[in-house]
Protein backbone atom coordinates (compact mmCIF):
# COMPACT_ATOMS: atom_id res chain seq x y z
CA UNK A 1 0.00 0.00 0.00
CA UNK A 2 2.95 2.17 0.85
CA UNK A 3 4.06 4.49 -1.97
CA UNK A 4 7.30 5.21 -1.40
CA UNK A 5 9.79 2.53 -2.83
CA UNK A 6 12.08 1.05 -0.21
CA UNK A 7 15.38 1.84 -1.57
CA UNK A 8 17.35 -1.82 -2.31
CA UNK A 9 19.99 -3.22 0.31
CA UNK A 10 23.66 -3.19 -0.67
CA UNK A 11 23.65 -6.71 -1.20
CA UNK A 12 23.89 -7.41 -4.86
CA UNK A 13 21.03 -9.18 -5.82
CA UNK A 14 22.99 -11.89 -8.03
CA UNK A 15 23.86 -12.83 -4.38
CA UNK A 16 20.77 -12.99 -2.92
CA UNK A 17 18.71 -15.90 -4.02
CA UNK A 18 15.48 -15.24 -1.91
CA UNK A 19 15.49 -12.09 -3.57
CA UNK A 20 16.03 -13.85 -7.32
CA UNK A 21 13.58 -16.67 -6.36
CA UNK A 22 10.55 -14.23 -4.84
CA UNK A 23 11.08 -11.72 -7.84
CA UNK A 24 10.33 -14.70 -10.15
CA UNK A 25 7.47 -15.97 -8.25
CA UNK A 26 5.50 -13.17 -7.62
CA UNK A 27 4.07 -12.63 -11.21
CA UNK A 28 4.08 -16.12 -11.14
CA UNK A 29 1.49 -15.97 -8.66
CA UNK A 30 -0.56 -12.89 -10.30
CA UNK A 31 -0.94 -15.04 -13.06
CA UNK A 32 -2.69 -17.55 -11.52
CA UNK A 33 -5.72 -16.14 -10.40
CA UNK A 34 -6.66 -15.82 -14.26
CA UNK A 35 -5.83 -19.11 -15.01
CA UNK A 36 -7.15 -21.04 -12.02
CA UNK A 37 -10.28 -18.88 -12.23
CA UNK A 38 -10.97 -19.76 -15.71
CA UNK A 39 -10.83 -23.33 -14.82
CA UNK A 40 -12.68 -23.01 -11.60
CA UNK A 41 -15.69 -20.63 -13.56
CA UNK A 42 -17.02 -24.17 -15.15
CA UNK A 43 -18.52 -25.52 -11.71
CA UNK A 44 -18.21 -22.41 -9.16
CA UNK A 45 -20.53 -19.37 -10.08
CA UNK A 46 -18.26 -16.13 -10.37
CA UNK A 47 -19.76 -14.36 -7.60
CA UNK A 48 -19.47 -16.78 -5.54
CA UNK A 49 -16.53 -17.63 -6.07
CA UNK A 50 -14.50 -14.11 -5.66
CA UNK A 51 -16.48 -14.51 -2.51
CA UNK A 52 -15.21 -17.64 -0.73
CA UNK A 53 -11.67 -16.46 -2.45
CA UNK A 54 -11.58 -12.76 -0.70
CA UNK A 55 -13.23 -14.33 2.58
CA UNK A 56 -10.79 -17.00 3.12
CA UNK A 57 -7.79 -14.45 2.37
CA UNK A 58 -9.18 -12.02 4.75
CA UNK A 59 -9.34 -15.08 7.68
CA UNK A 60 -5.45 -15.30 6.34
CA UNK A 61 -4.68 -12.02 6.76
CA UNK A 62 -6.37 -10.93 10.23
CA UNK A 63 -4.01 -12.70 12.84
CA UNK A 64 -1.29 -10.17 11.00
CA UNK A 65 -3.43 -7.18 10.61
CA UNK A 66 -5.80 -7.43 13.25
CA UNK A 67 -3.66 -5.45 16.03
CA UNK A 68 -2.60 -2.91 13.73
CA UNK A 69 -6.36 -2.76 12.59
CA UNK A 70 -7.32 -1.80 16.25
CA UNK A 71 -4.84 0.62 16.77
CA UNK A 72 -5.27 2.04 13.64
CA UNK A 73 -9.30 2.01 14.47
CA UNK A 74 -10.04 6.17 14.10
CA UNK A 75 -8.38 5.98 10.90
CA UNK A 76 -10.21 3.34 9.28
CA UNK A 77 -13.88 4.64 10.73
CA UNK A 78 -13.08 7.86 9.10
CA UNK A 79 -11.72 6.11 5.78
CA UNK A 80 -15.00 4.30 5.74
CA UNK A 81 -16.26 5.85 1.97
CA UNK A 82 -12.31 5.08 0.60
CA UNK A 83 -12.53 1.61 1.98
CA UNK A 84 -15.83 1.02 0.24
CA UNK A 85 -14.27 2.87 -3.19
CA UNK A 86 -10.96 0.56 -2.80
CA UNK A 87 -12.99 -2.69 -1.98
CA UNK A 88 -15.35 -2.37 -5.06
CA UNK A 89 -12.25 -1.61 -6.98
CA UNK A 90 -10.40 -5.02 -5.73
CA UNK A 91 -13.04 -7.34 -5.39
CA UNK A 92 -16.26 -6.73 -7.69
CA UNK A 93 -14.89 -5.17 -10.72
CA UNK A 94 -11.37 -6.49 -10.52
CA UNK A 95 -12.76 -9.91 -8.65
CA UNK A 96 -16.20 -10.83 -9.53
CA UNK A 97 -16.50 -8.85 -12.55
CA UNK A 98 -13.30 -10.52 -14.23
CA UNK A 99 -14.39 -14.03 -13.22
CA UNK A 100 -18.15 -13.36 -14.64
CA UNK A 101 -16.23 -12.62 -17.78
CA UNK A 102 -13.56 -15.22 -17.94
CA UNK A 103 -17.15 -17.56 -18.92
CA UNK A 104 -16.47 -15.78 -22.64
CA UNK A 105 -13.39 -15.09 -23.26
CA UNK A 106 -10.49 -17.03 -22.33
CA UNK A 107 -7.29 -16.50 -19.99
CA UNK A 108 -5.05 -16.28 -22.74
CA UNK A 109 -6.93 -12.74 -23.78
CA UNK A 110 -7.35 -12.12 -20.26
CA UNK A 111 -4.17 -11.81 -19.49
CA UNK A 112 -2.88 -9.93 -22.18
CA UNK A 113 -5.48 -7.19 -21.36
CA UNK A 114 -4.75 -7.00 -18.13
CA UNK A 115 -1.29 -6.26 -18.33
CA UNK A 116 -2.03 -2.75 -20.06
CA UNK A 117 -3.02 -1.26 -16.47
CA UNK A 118 0.68 -0.61 -16.00
CA UNK A 119 0.44 1.50 -18.84
CA UNK A 120 -2.87 2.99 -17.61
CA UNK A 121 -1.57 3.91 -14.54
CA UNK A 122 1.38 5.50 -16.05
CA UNK A 123 -0.95 7.66 -18.39
CA UNK A 124 -3.54 8.75 -15.53
CA UNK A 125 -0.74 9.21 -13.40
CA UNK A 126 0.37 11.90 -15.43
CA UNK A 127 -3.02 13.07 -16.55
CA UNK A 128 -4.38 14.01 -12.47
CA UNK A 129 -0.64 15.45 -12.19
CA UNK A 130 -1.06 17.80 -15.72
CA UNK A 131 2.41 16.17 -16.63
CA UNK A 132 3.50 16.36 -20.57
CA UNK A 133 4.49 12.27 -21.06
CA UNK A 134 7.80 12.08 -22.87
CA UNK A 135 8.12 10.76 -26.44
CA UNK A 136 8.97 7.16 -25.51
CA UNK A 137 6.00 6.40 -23.08
CA UNK A 138 3.35 8.01 -25.26
CA UNK A 139 4.25 5.52 -27.78
CA UNK A 140 4.40 2.41 -25.17
CA UNK A 141 0.93 3.91 -24.38
CA UNK A 142 -0.27 3.43 -27.48
CA UNK A 143 1.48 0.46 -28.96
CA UNK A 144 -0.08 -1.29 -25.95
CA UNK A 145 -3.66 -0.26 -26.67
CA UNK A 146 -2.70 -1.24 -30.37
CA UNK A 147 -2.19 -4.60 -28.85
CA UNK A 148 -5.06 -4.91 -26.72
CA UNK A 149 -7.60 -3.68 -29.57
CA UNK A 150 -6.05 -6.39 -31.71
CA UNK A 151 -6.38 -9.28 -29.03
CA UNK A 152 -10.19 -7.72 -28.59
CA UNK A 153 -11.13 -7.86 -32.09
CA UNK A 154 -9.08 -11.18 -32.52
CA UNK A 155 -7.03 -9.83 -35.36
CA UNK A 156 -10.36 -9.21 -37.09
CA UNK A 157 -10.80 -5.40 -38.16
CA UNK A 158 -13.79 -6.10 -40.08
CA UNK A 159 -15.49 -6.08 -35.93
CA UNK A 160 -15.29 -2.86 -36.35
CA UNK A 161 -17.85 -2.10 -38.36
CA UNK A 162 -20.09 -4.21 -36.60
CA UNK A 163 -18.93 -3.78 -32.98
CA UNK A 164 -19.27 -7.21 -32.14
CA UNK A 165 -16.83 -7.35 -29.53
CA UNK A 166 -16.12 -10.42 -26.94
CA UNK A 167 -17.96 -8.83 -23.63
CA UNK A 168 -16.10 -11.05 -21.95
CA UNK A 169 -12.82 -9.20 -23.38
CA UNK A 170 -14.73 -5.73 -22.46
CA UNK A 171 -14.94 -6.69 -19.34
CA UNK A 172 -11.73 -7.68 -18.51
CA UNK A 173 -10.48 -3.84 -19.73
CA UNK A 174 -12.28 -2.66 -17.57
CA UNK A 175 -10.81 -4.72 -14.79
CA UNK A 176 -7.68 -3.50 -15.39
CA UNK A 177 -8.72 0.04 -15.87
CA UNK A 178 -10.07 -0.30 -12.60
CA UNK A 179 -7.16 -2.08 -11.16
CA UNK A 180 -5.36 1.41 -11.90
CA UNK A 181 -7.27 4.00 -10.26
CA UNK A 182 -6.72 1.44 -7.35
CA UNK A 183 -3.06 1.52 -7.61
CA UNK A 184 -3.09 5.24 -7.95
CA UNK A 185 -5.55 5.39 -5.09
CA UNK A 186 -3.71 3.70 -2.42
CA UNK A 187 -0.72 5.30 -2.92
CA UNK A 188 -1.63 8.00 -1.39
CA UNK A 189 -3.89 9.04 2.21
CA UNK A 190 -4.46 8.14 5.60
CA UNK A 191 -4.86 4.68 4.96
CA UNK A 192 -0.58 4.78 3.78
CA UNK A 193 0.00 5.87 7.82
CA UNK A 194 -1.55 2.32 9.22
CA UNK A 195 0.82 -0.04 7.05
CA UNK A 196 0.28 -2.49 3.60
CA UNK A 197 -1.02 -5.20 5.38
CA UNK A 198 -3.56 -3.80 7.59
CA UNK A 199 -5.08 -1.33 4.94
CA UNK A 200 -5.00 -4.30 2.63
CA UNK A 201 -6.76 -6.27 5.26
CA UNK A 202 -9.27 -3.29 5.90
CA UNK A 203 -9.71 -3.14 2.07
CA UNK A 204 -10.59 -6.99 1.98
CA UNK A 205 -13.10 -6.86 4.53
CA UNK A 206 -15.08 -4.11 2.79
CA UNK A 207 -15.18 -5.90 -0.69
CA UNK A 208 -15.74 -9.22 0.96
CA UNK A 209 -18.91 -7.20 2.11
CA UNK A 210 -19.70 -5.87 -0.81
CA UNK A 211 -19.36 -9.28 -2.41
CA UNK A 212 -22.44 -10.58 -0.42
CA UNK A 213 -25.44 -9.49 -2.44
CA UNK A 214 -24.43 -10.55 -5.72
CA UNK A 215 -23.32 -13.83 -3.91
CA UNK A 216 -26.50 -14.03 -2.83
CA UNK A 217 -28.74 -13.22 -6.00
CA UNK A 218 -26.43 -15.80 -7.74
CA UNK A 219 -27.03 -18.35 -5.24
CA UNK A 220 -30.81 -17.35 -5.63
CA UNK A 221 -30.67 -17.92 -9.02
CA UNK A 222 -29.64 -21.23 -9.59
CA UNK A 223 -25.60 -20.45 -8.70
CA UNK A 224 -23.26 -22.91 -7.94
CA UNK A 225 -21.08 -23.17 -4.83
CA UNK A 226 -18.10 -24.49 -4.11
CA UNK A 227 -18.55 -28.84 -3.89
CA UNK A 228 -16.33 -31.35 -3.00
CA UNK A 229 -12.28 -31.17 -1.95
CA UNK A 230 -10.84 -29.66 -5.78
CA UNK A 231 -13.73 -26.91 -5.77
CA UNK A 232 -12.63 -25.74 -2.06
CA UNK A 233 -8.76 -26.29 -3.40
CA UNK A 234 -9.26 -24.04 -5.86
CA UNK A 235 -10.86 -21.32 -3.80
CA UNK A 236 -8.21 -21.49 -1.01
CA UNK A 237 -5.03 -21.17 -4.00
CA UNK A 238 -6.75 -18.20 -5.31
CA UNK A 239 -6.87 -16.71 -1.72
CA UNK A 240 -3.45 -17.71 -0.54
CA UNK A 241 -1.29 -17.42 -4.16
CA UNK A 242 -2.82 -14.04 -6.21
CA UNK A 243 -4.38 -12.24 -3.02
CA UNK A 244 -1.88 -12.55 0.23
CA UNK A 245 1.32 -14.57 -0.90
CA UNK A 246 1.10 -12.29 -4.34
CA UNK A 247 0.89 -9.02 -2.01
CA UNK A 248 3.50 -10.08 0.50
CA UNK A 249 6.40 -11.43 -1.85
CA UNK A 250 5.68 -7.93 -4.01
CA UNK A 251 6.58 -5.42 -0.98
CA UNK A 252 9.14 -7.96 -0.23
CA UNK A 253 10.68 -7.43 -3.79
CA UNK A 254 10.39 -3.82 -3.75
CA UNK A 255 11.95 -3.71 -0.20
CA UNK A 256 15.27 -5.84 -1.80
CA UNK A 257 15.47 -4.87 -5.50
CA UNK A 258 13.70 -1.76 -5.20
CA UNK A 259 10.51 -0.64 -7.52
CA UNK A 260 12.01 -0.54 -10.83
CA UNK A 261 13.73 -3.78 -11.58
CA UNK A 262 10.07 -5.49 -9.63
CA UNK A 263 8.22 -3.80 -11.99
CA UNK A 264 10.86 -5.16 -14.86
CA UNK A 265 10.06 -8.60 -13.20
CA UNK A 266 6.29 -8.46 -13.34
CA UNK A 267 6.38 -8.46 -17.60
CA UNK A 268 6.89 -12.18 -16.79
CA UNK A 269 3.20 -12.10 -15.88
CA UNK A 270 1.87 -12.11 -19.51
CA UNK A 271 4.12 -14.90 -20.64
CA UNK A 272 3.91 -17.20 -16.93
CA UNK A 273 -0.03 -16.82 -17.97
CA UNK A 274 -0.19 -17.57 -21.22
CA UNK A 275 2.20 -20.53 -20.84
CA UNK A 276 -0.41 -21.85 -17.99
CA UNK A 277 -3.35 -21.53 -20.01
CA UNK A 278 -1.94 -23.27 -22.75
CA UNK A 279 -0.36 -25.88 -20.50
CA UNK A 280 -3.31 -26.18 -18.17
CA UNK A 281 -6.51 -24.98 -19.87
CA UNK A 282 -5.40 -26.34 -23.82
CA UNK A 283 -5.85 -22.82 -24.92
CA UNK A 284 -4.87 -22.24 -28.46
CA UNK A 285 -2.30 -19.63 -29.55
CA UNK A 286 -2.90 -17.67 -32.98
CA UNK A 287 -1.01 -15.22 -34.72
CA UNK A 288 -2.84 -12.46 -33.74
CA UNK A 289 -1.69 -13.31 -29.80
CA UNK A 290 1.94 -13.41 -30.84
CA UNK A 291 1.43 -9.79 -32.44
CA UNK A 292 -0.65 -8.37 -29.54
CA UNK A 293 1.99 -9.84 -27.36
CA UNK A 294 4.89 -8.23 -28.69
CA UNK A 295 2.51 -4.55 -28.58
CA UNK A 296 1.52 -4.93 -25.32
CA UNK A 297 4.83 -6.41 -23.72
CA UNK A 298 6.98 -3.81 -25.67
CA UNK A 299 4.21 -0.85 -25.02
CA UNK A 300 4.00 -1.89 -21.21
CA UNK A 301 8.38 -1.36 -21.28
CA UNK A 302 8.49 1.73 -23.33
CA UNK A 303 5.52 3.36 -21.28
CA UNK A 304 7.16 2.17 -17.89
CA UNK A 305 10.91 3.33 -18.40
CA UNK A 306 11.98 5.73 -16.18
CA UNK A 307 12.48 9.13 -18.30
CA UNK A 308 16.02 10.57 -18.72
Amino acid sequence: MESTAARPVDTPLRSNPGAIAALLLTPLFFAVNLVLARASVATISPWTLAFWRWLFAVAILLPFAAAAMVRHRVILREQWKQLLILGGLLTVICGGNVYAALQYTTATNATLIYTTSTIMVVVLDAMLARRRLPAGQIIGAVAGFIGIALITLHGELHRLADLSFNMGDLSVFLAALAWAIYSLMVRKGPLVQIGAVPAFAAIAIAGTLMLVPPMLWESAHGGHSPAGLHAWLAVLALAVFPSVLALIMFQYCVKVAGAPVTAMFLYLLPIYGILMAVALLGEELHPYHGVGFVLVLGGVVLATRPAR
